[in-house]
């Protein structure tokens, strides 16, 4: 599938999306803190990730030596972009912005570069994360500082226990499935009130499991 292109001067309407990045090689140019933003959800996404620059910040420099990154320790160079599908640039220099974009896209893949929309085939969106739960912000390149505004003020109200309730439902979800029984969304939706949470919160996991069930009508 070809990347939609846009210029400077247009609006683009982008397509929110959850990629599975397991296993898939994506290529990071420059060794900085934005970088290291970008490599550390790569690697939470379990992909993997060579980045190449001539200098790595701190805790960059610590994953290569873990051996959780490749690292390529120079300049970039148009082979790097071999075997892979996915490219984020994070570099302070506008020629190797533009030179990579370019190599990328004639090649047919994805990029991202770091405060240049228009060098975007995607945008990253501001993430709150809860264990598998995640909740993503995007202004559609506008403003990524408001983006991140209201990432922060959902944090008081996707409090931590929701990694746990979403574990809990993940569990209750295969037990019924297990055992052939099924609820409807409509049910799925009451159930998960704020009494899970509150119970949860307590360390009451048994008791919240009781009542989920109970919830959705499957109790023995």
């Amino acid at each position: 599938m070809t990347p939609r292109r846009g210029t400077e001067h247009q609006v683009s309407r982008y397509y929110p999306v959850a990629l599975d990045l397991r296993n898939r090689p994506c290529l990071v140019v420059g060794g900085g803190s934005v970088a290291e933003t970008k490599v550390e959800g790569l690697l939470f996404a379990d992909a993997r990730v060579t980045v190449v620059s001539p200098a790595l910040s701190e805790r960059l420099a610590s994953w290569a030596t873990e051996g959780r990154i490749t690292y390529r320790q120079r300049d970039y160079e148009a082979s790097d972009l071999d075997g892979h599908q996915v490219v984020f640039l994070a570099t302070d220099r506008p020629d190797v912005t533009l030179a990579v974009a370019a190599e990328a896209r004639q090649r047919g893949l994805w990029v991202n570069a770091a405060d240049e929309p228009k060098h975007c085939d995607f945008l990253l969106p501001s993430v709150l994360r809860r264990g598998r739960l995640q909740i993503a912000v995007s202004t559609g390149g506008a403003s990524p500082a408001l983006a991140a505004r209201v990432r922060r003020d959902l944090e008081s109200y996707f409090t931590p226990e929701y990694e746990d309730l979403l574990d809990l439902a993940a569990e209750v979800r295969c037990l019924l499935r297990a055992s052939g029984r099924r609820a409807d969304a409509a049910s799925w939706r009451a159930a998960l009130d704020g009494d899970l949470r509150r119970l949860l919160a307590e360390g009451r996991r048994g008791d919240a499991k009781a009542r989920l069930l109970d919830r959705l009508g499957v109790t023995a």
